[in-house]
């Protein structure tokens, strides 16, 4: 569901602090007059797995995203929806070692594992890896809020807002006998996260870059110096793109990137607004 008017727009702003920075730059990028005010809002975060910032999302950084629309949308219901890709525990569990329990009971919110919800059987043409896909129910009932952070990727290249559509995928379909509850993924992974987000891509991204991961995902050095912005935009594709440049990236050699362009956003000839801070 993305929003054309704004195809290849990037709002972008120095980090100062998550509270300072945030407002000023989801006033710039229009978040508020695209959320209709009956509908829920679903927060995806990337918790991969149990481990700490900046692998994941920082829960300071949603409990600020939480203030924000909560001042600004006071009648709208928040849910926090996630599901991990370990087989050794439940979102739940990374739910409650990364302080988002704490957020939910603070807040009022409620927290979903997507690994465990109903599901609705999609099917497109223009599929080729997932020519049939099992998504949670769910995600057509919602404004659909990525928070990814800013990682490279062993596999993939490069892990943002499109890979981080894989937490929505259910391992009782993904697992597919592999060691990791979205293993099916690893298969043709560009071709899959492509699919993926054909059949249900963010509605709009805010993007954690406050230091990013430069070499790997889940381990390796942290960017040197860290990179120290915040980013948002309504279009999958381009923040994505804007991603690989933070990283010194070619999105063009990033599959799921260069397959979407033109059909589910730009990636060249993005506009980078920069959003002053207060």
């Amino acid at each position: 569901m993305t929003h054309k008017h704004d195809s290849g727009l990037i709002h972008s702003a120095q980090l100062i602090n998550f509270r300072s920075t945030l407002p000023p730059l989801l006033d710039a990028a229009g978040l508020i007059t695209a959320i209709n005010k009956d509908q829920r809002i679903l927060i995806k975060p990337n918790l991969v797995e149990n481990l700490a910032p900046p692998i994941t999302t920082p829960v300071s950084l949603i409990t600020e995203l939480v203030r924000y629309l909560r001042l600004n949308l006071p009648d709208s219901t928040i849910l926090i929806g996630e599901g991990t890709g370990s087989l050794d525990y439940d979102t739940f569990h990374v739910f409650d070692a990364l302080g988002y329990s704490d957020l939910a009971s603070r807040a009022g919110l409620e927290l979903i594992d997507l690994n465990c919800e109903p599901l609705s059987h999609h099917q497109r043409d223009d599929c080729t890896r997932w020519p049939e896909m099992h998504l949670p129910s769910l995600l057509d009932e919602v404004f659909l809020l990525s928070v990814p952070v800013l990682k490279a990727h062993s596999l993939a290249g490069i892990t943002l807002t499109m890979k981080n559509m894989m937490g929505c995928a259910p391992p009782s379909h993904y697992q597919q006998g592999g060691s990791w509850g979205k293993s099916g993924f690893h298969h043709n992974i560009q071709a899959a996260i492509l699919d993926l987000n054909r059949y249900r891509t963010p509605d709009f991204t805010l993007l954690d870059a406050s230091i990013g991961m430069a070499e790997a995902h889940l381990w390796g050095p942290h960017c040197d110096p860290p990179v120290n912005r915040l980013a948002a935009s309504f279009d999958p594709v381009a923040i994505d793109a804007y991603g690989c440049d933070l990283l010194g990236r070619d999105w063009r050699e990033i599959g799921h990137i260069a397959g979407n362009h033109g059909i589910l956003g730009q990636a060249e000839s993005i506009a980078v607004r920069e959003v002053k801070n207060p």
